[in-house]
């Protein structure tokens, strides 16, 4: 047992094959960065400072439900509600994506089962992916044109 020295009676050097693989500095660095923002976030809330990126609340101009089934990683198939198919995709591309994305969530949240979810656009230009059975929504138009068309023509295709 006498072999075995602690870690803080080794010394470190450059020659040495112990020394230290983070430098002292980048630790500070990294633990003065988390204490920053703490501090922020702690003064955000004593504050009760307003929340900014939020999205301006406005009206639904329309809104459809969909039932989105995965097929495999790529392929999905969407339906309506009374189950008649609309697409059947076997590249869904960023369908998929959406798909994917709520399944994750519905099997975190422990969802049975495959309810629909809703596509909403509001007044203000907004076009949204929501899932009532778990809360979990995806703001479209952060994805990119292309994307977000793909999402406003199945809104279109069930008006």
């Amino acid at each position: 047992m006498a072999q075995l020295k602690t870690l803080a009676d080794r010394k470190f050097s450059k020659t040495n094959p112990e020394r230290e693989m983070i430098p002292r500095a980048l630790l500070w660095g990294m633990l003065a960065l988390a204490m920053s923002t703490l501090m922020l976030v702690t003064i955000s809330v004593v504050t009760d400072r307003p929340h900014v990126g939020v999205p301006p609340a406005a009206s639904v101009v329309r809104e459809a439900n969909f039932i989105l089934e995965g097929l495999s990683a790529q392929a999905v198939i969407v339906k309506d509600v009374q189950g008649n198919v609309l697409l059947d995709m076997p590249h869904g591309g960023f369908v998929t994506v959406i798909q994917s994305g709520m399944a994750r969530a519905r099997l975190v949240a422990q969802t049975e089962g495959n309810p629909p979810m809703r596509v909403v656009e509001y007044s203000n230009g907004r076009l949204v992916a929501e899932d009532p059975a778990t809360g979990w929504s995806a703001e479209l138009y952060a994805f990119g044109g292309d994307n977000e068309e793909s999402f406003r023509r199945l809104l279109e295709q069930t008006q």
